[in-house]
């Protein structure tokens, strides 16, 4: 098994430029009965260090190791060591170490009195709350490709999502989606479990900030954003005189403190302006699943 530290190859690997889409399961059990992999990829952990496996599809993985433990606990934030190989070279790399599914701290949390409950898994809010055209499933969760009918100024959003599994694709082709706040300036939502931790990557402020460490979760767990927005300000010209600013927690774990966003993202649904805007959940064509969602308006 061939051992690198994280280059611009490796990162090249995963680009997932040119690649047609594979297959994309929305729900675990879906994956567990098409995906051989998917009862392998996940994290492992043990003392001092974290073992995040990928599946690569057709019986390939890539392991990644972090010292002093997984991202977001415990991790030291030194150089990861990545190495590929086969279901048996996976099971070699973890034999000391116990297979863990972490959870959000935040997963579930009520939306306090006052807040705006976008979707709670009710026809009632999806009809009240999202723009003709926005569906669910059977089992009550957002598809991706909506906006909200509520528009906001400066908010905290909580949003829980699920990426879908695409083993067989790579980068930007791998459960891509995007959470514009006020329709204008994108977090991304992406499959970056065990990679860099880029601005196009989950988490990421596309094109204005990468995350400060990458909390992704492996595809089909529940994910949660917490985020605090603070509106641009305009002058009476509608001049901006003061850029967005946000906080962002991906699953429990700040990766944006308050930081500037310079600029609108390309996507939205609409540019920089004084006025309020709506929550716009993109559609990549990628099967991403959204649940209790709720804003409070500051």
């Amino acid at each position: 098994m061939k051992t690198v530290l994280y280059s611009l190859s490796a990162c090249l690997l995963l680009s997932g430029i040119g690649l047609a889409k594979g297959p994309a399961y929305a729900t675990p059990e879906e994956a567990s009965q098409n995906e051989p992999g998917f009862a392998i990829q996940g994290e492992y952990a043990g003392k001092g260090v974290g073992v995040q496996v990928i599946d690569l599809s057709e019986g390939k993985f890539q392991v990644v190791k972090h010292k002093g433990g997984l991202p977001g606990a415990g991790w030291d934030k030194s150089d990861k060591e990545i190495t590929e190989g086969d279901a048996d070279a996976v099971k070699a790399a973890t034999e000391s170490l116990k297979k863990v599914e972490r959870k959000s701290e935040t997963i579930g949390v009520k939306a306090p009195e006052g807040a705006v409950v976008l979707f709670d898994g009710t026809e009632e809010t999806l009809k009240a709350h999202w723009k003709d055209g926005a569906k669910m499933t059977e089992d009550g969760l957002l598809m991706e490709g909506v906006t909200s009918k509520d528009t906001f100024g400066s908010f905290h959003l909580h949003m829980e999502f699920r990426l879908p599994y695409m083993a067989h694709d790579r980068g930007q082709a791998r459960g891509n989606s995007g959470c514009y706040l006020q329709g204008r300036y994108e977090c991304q939502l992406l499959d970056s479990f065990g990679l860099e931790g880029l601005d196009n990557e989950c988490g990421g402020i596309y094109k204005a900030a990468r995350p400060s460490v990458n909390m992704a979760f492996p595809p089909l767990t529940w994910q949660t954003y917490d985020i605090d927005f603070t509106a641009p300000e305009f002058d009476g010209d509608g001049k901006k005189t003061k850029n967005a600013r946000a906080t962002v927690r991906h699953n429990g774990v700040v990766i944006h403190d308050d930081i500037e966003l310079p600029a609108g993202t390309p996507g939205g649904v609409g540019g920089e302006s004084p006025e309020p805007g709506p929550l716009f959940l993109q559609n990549h064509g990628d099967p991403v699943r959204y649940r209790n969602i709720w804003v409070v308006r500051k």
